[in-house]
């Protein structure tokens, strides 16, 4: 006991249990990054060197000018390295980029890009640095979806700014969350583990990929189901609704008013 008090007491044994401390914690985490991450990041593996080739070429035509020849980032636009082939995938495959003027945000437009030129653009990016990938076909399926967790999760998560129905709704300064009906599968999972704009980034870590097929099949159930009760209204809630009664109601009280006072004189 003696011996292992003086051993306590040696003036390298804090050094020595910081050192192991720091290990540990630094395993454990590098750990759990790579599990979580196992599914979310991908590099130029996946691609072939003539897709990535021709998608540098469209790059320095149509990108180099705001991102940069090496897509390191201007004043006009940041700097593309890391942000992985998930993040071209959404941003050009719904026509956001390249902008068409400088704005709030971008603005979704028909694509300028076709899907082989998107992919080819995609390989490029990916090459530059691992980053969030395009999701396997297994996680668009929605058929392997679960439509009421996939409610549940995204009234959690999502509707505070795209509303409850996906219809979208205004934020600060000019911006927007956009409408969720008729977006594409991979728009939407892309969109979750990119977060473009406002959105926040939902990595594997936070949503798994199995929840994320799950608010895709939510979704699209939703929008097949249409409107079984009528008039959408903008699916904005009581308050349209609310608003049209008043205005149909007050229209039919004034000319209920109007037609007596004529009837009687």
């Amino acid at each position: 006991m003696k011996a292992l008090s003086q051993k306590r007491r040696h003036p390298f044994a804090f050094v020595a249990l910081l050192l192991l401390g720091l290990l540990l914690t630094g395993g454990l985490y590098a750990a759990a990054t790579t599990v979580n991450q196992a599914q979310a990041t991908n590099t130029a593996s996946e691609y072939d060197d003539e897709q990535v080739d021709e998608g540098e070429r469209l790059f320095v035509a149509n990108c180099a000018t705001c991102h940069g020849m090496n897509a390191e980032g201007t004043d006009a636009g940041p700097s593309l390295v890391g942000v992985g082939a998930a993040s071209v995938e959404f941003q050009v495959g719904t026509g956001r980029m390249p902008m068409q003027m400088q704005g709030p945000q971008a603005q979704q437009k028909p694509p300028q890009f076709n899907e082989e030129q998107t992919t080819q653009m995609a390989a490029y990016v990916a090459s530059l640095g691992a980053g969030p990938a395009v999701p396997d076909d297994e996680y668009l399926d929605m058929e392997a979806g679960d439509p009421a967790r996939g409610g549940e999760l995204f009234r959690i998560n999502c509707a505070m700014c795209h509303n409850a129905a996906g219809a979208g709704g205004a934020l600060t300064e000019g911006k927007y969350a956009p409408s969720l009906h008729g977006v594409e599968p991979v728009h939407v999972y892309t969109a979750m583990t990119t977060g473009p704009q406002n959105m926040p980034v939902f990595s594997d870590s936070n949503i798994p990929p199995e929840d994320k097929r799950d608010i895709i099949a939510f979704l699209q159930t939703y929008e097949q189901q249409g409107t079984p009760g009528g008039f959408s209204l903008g699916f904005l809630g009581p308050v349209s609704e609310g608003l049209l009664i008043w205005t149909l109601g007050l229209a039919l009280l004034i000319g209920s008013m109007v037609w007596l006072t004529s009837r009687s004189s």
